[in-house]
């Protein structure tokens, strides 16, 4: 299931993003709000977390040698999953007259207040504590939600994040994109795989899914092993990943069909090729959307 509330690791995408912005002259990814979204207190927390090697206390790295930290660890996947996610909801905008856009763990996602389409009907999905805190910074903030915009708490032990959905004006007959980001990392396939299911069951035909998953097998690099021992030192261990044929079976059972699949060499080609940063692609992640078609196969 979706995350069930805010964690340290969804801190550091969110700070990884209002890095990015604030930084980098070469945007994979620009989030011109997330550092406003998040606050200089909270922001800095998570530099200085970063800067001392993840640890609570100890001496802080050089500002260049936690830049490169930033770049190597916490940076490429957010950004890449981001950017793949948001340009497949708008190319189904735009062949569409209205769609839904429901973000499972929208955390501190800033689409709503960045977008520019009211045809675009917005349902963040998160934990009662996680969203609770996320309102509270928006009105801190002045910011004014858009009509088109609705925040859905789900209690994810006692409830169905679809049932929640619809009572909260969600219209299963609508195209629908659902994003799933940084979720599957922590989650069994078999348990990845519920969430999914209910997101077929709300799923108008033609609707799409956009997630990001590790590799199970492969020869990677030490940062590969190292950001799973930073994220476990956090608190939040992954799970291992899934191999591509598992993952396409079960969308397929689901009804289904991946239109796009990214590859770690094609993330690589397309998002950082030619960077002066050194920032790369993560060799394990993989980008998926797939094309909701039918109803559940049973083959």
């Amino acid at each position: 299931m979706v995350n069930e509330r805010e964690s340290i690791t969804a801190k550091l995408c969110a700070f990884a993003r209002a890095w990015h912005s604030n930084i980098s002259r070469e945007k994979i990814y620009d989030d011109h709000l997330a550092y406003d979204m998040m606050g200089k207190d909270e922001y800095n927390e998570m530099y200085d977390m970063v800067s001392r090697g993840f640890k609570e206390i100890g001496d802080p790295f050089s500002r260049e040698d936690t830049e490169q930290i930033i770049n190597e660890y916490i940076a490429p996947i957010p950004l890449s999953r981001i950017h793949f996610s948001e340009s497949r909801l708008l190319k189904l905008a735009a062949q569409e007259e209205k769609i839904q856009y429901v973000i499972c763990g929208a955390g501190s996602d800033t689409f709503s207040f960045r977008n520019t389409d009211p045809n675009i009907e917005v349902f963040e999905i998160d934990h009662p504590d996680t969203q609770r805190y996320k309102l509270e910074k928006i009105k801190e903030l002045e910011w004014v939600i858009p009509q088109n915009v609705h925040f859905v708490s789900v209690d994810f032990e006692k409830e169905r994040m679809c049932d929640k959905l619809i009572s909260s004006g969600f219209d299963p007959s609508v195209k629908t994109f659902f994003s799933i980001l940084g979720v599957s990392y922590y989650l069994t396939l078999d348990v990845f795989t519920d969430t999914l299911s209910q997101i077929a069951d709300i799923s108008a035909i033609g609707s799409v899914l956009a997630f990001d998953y590790p590799m199970k097998s492969g020869e990677f690099p030490q940062r590969v092993y190292r950001l799973e021992e930073i994220t476990r030192a956090l608190g939040e261990v992954m799970r291992g990943g899934f191999d591509y044929g598992e993952v396409s079976r079960a969308l397929y059972r689901l009804g289904f069909q991946i239109d796009t699949y990214m590859s770690p060499e094609k993330v690589q080609k397309e998002y950082f090729s030619g960077r002066k940063d050194n920032m790369r692609a993560f060799e394990n992640v993989s980008l998926i959307s797939a094309t909701y078609t039918s109803g559940y196969n049973y083959e």
